[in-house]
């Protein structure tokens, strides 16, 4: 469809560049003001507020997602979440290593770009190490991890069997019915609708709007593995390779959240406290590197935008992410407890 809008200085490709940076000025803004974040929903204290408004974005998302599938807008027919062959090893190693990572460093990837925007050099630090790591694990020393589990598949179905809109109409209707539930104002639950919202404009954008027979792009939404790897190398290479839309989205993710912050008096410098925070933080950036990719994709790029195309693949990565950081939030607890008694070190304060 692009090339009948008769751009003459603007590619495909370049397009989307912009409508990542605009995609991700958005869920920069909402991420920060909703502290939108999945890690909150497991582990946190106040998991069942952080869960309705992160359910509340999922129902939207699967809503808009299959809708525009049944308008015959886009499909996941060639899609990588659609591959007939599930590496199962691989998702659930990933998954399980991405969801511990998540509780060391104490935020998701989305949410540790939000903080990144907001002045949280911790979070900055660790974005780093997992965009090495990540891109590691997936062009570089790492990369035998990756192929090695990859190859070993179980033949399943691509995606949830029966009809995709009565898969659609339950999920949204049970992840709604939690949503309301969970105490949260009218105010968070509607900006997390609107973070909804974006996965299918994603969605629809670069597989409807941006598409161009003689100058493709991947059809993509809402992620955060492969575009901070995408990021790290175009940062260091960007005279020998072009941004593409995970560079963009990136880019506005972390600009949205420092306007946000900024303008809502949010933003404040913070840094490590002790050589062991940091190194916590390290060791659950590098997990959450190798485990991205192994499992195709974090909580927003697996999840909230991969489970609305009802992958099998996608649905399993986000179970087995909740599960590692569930199994790692529970360990931490008992650690704590343990020593508690005898420690008078006060407790590390969390990411957020």
């Amino acid at each position: 469809m692009f090339e009948t809008f008769g751009f003459e200085e603007l590619t495909a490709p370049q397009a989307a560049v912009f409508f990542a940076l605009a995609i991700g000025l958005a869920f920069g803004v909402l991420a920060q003001i909703t502290r939108f974040c999945f890690r909150r929903a497991i582990v946190r204290t106040d998991r069942k507020q952080a869960a309705g408004i992160w359910l509340t974005a999922l129902a939207v998302a699967v809503l808009g997602t299959q809708g525009a599938v049944a308008a015959q807008l886009i499909s996941f027919a060639e899609h990588r979440f659609m591959a007939a062959d599930l590496p199962v090893l691989a998702i659930i190693t990933g998954g399980l290593l991405f969801g511990i990572g998540m509780v060391l460093t104490r935020g998701c990837v989305s949410r540790l770009s939000v903080l990144t925007g907001s002045g949280n050099l911790r979070a900055a630090l660790v974005l780093v190490v997992f965009a090495v790591v990540a891109h590691a694990t997936m062009k570089g020393a790492l990369a035998p991890i990756r192929t090695s589990l990859s190859e070993i598949t179980v033949p399943v179905g691509a995606a949830l069997p029966g009809d995709a809109l009565v898969w659609a109409g339950l999920i949204a209707a049970l992840a709604l019915l939690f949503a309301l539930r969970s105490g949260n104002r009218l105010g968070p639950l509607v900006g997390a609708a609107a973070i909804g919202a974006l996965v299918p404009l994603a969605w629809v954008g670069t597989g409807f709007i941006l598409y161009d027979d003689f100058d493709p792009i991947a059809m993509e939404a809402l992620s955060f593995t492969a575009p901070a790897a995408d990021t790290l190398f175009w940062s260091i290479a960007s005279t020998s390779i072009s941004a593409n839309f995970g560079v963009g989205l990136f880019a506005g993710v972390i600009a949205g959240a420092l306007i946000a912050s900024v303008l809502r008096g949010q933003f404040q410098w913070q840094s490590f406290e002790s050589p062991r925070q940091t190194g916590r933080y390290m060791a659950g950036a590098a997990l959450m590197g190798v485990g991205g990719v192994l499992a195709g994709g974090c909580t927003v790029g697996a999840g909230l935008s991969g489970v609305p195309t009802l992958s099998v693949a996608a649905i399993l990565t986000l179970a087995s992410i909740a599960a590692g950081g569930w199994l790692a939030g529970r360990a931490l607890s008992a650690s704590s407890s343990g020593s508690g008694a005898a420690s008078t070190t006060p407790p590390l304060q969390p990411a957020e």
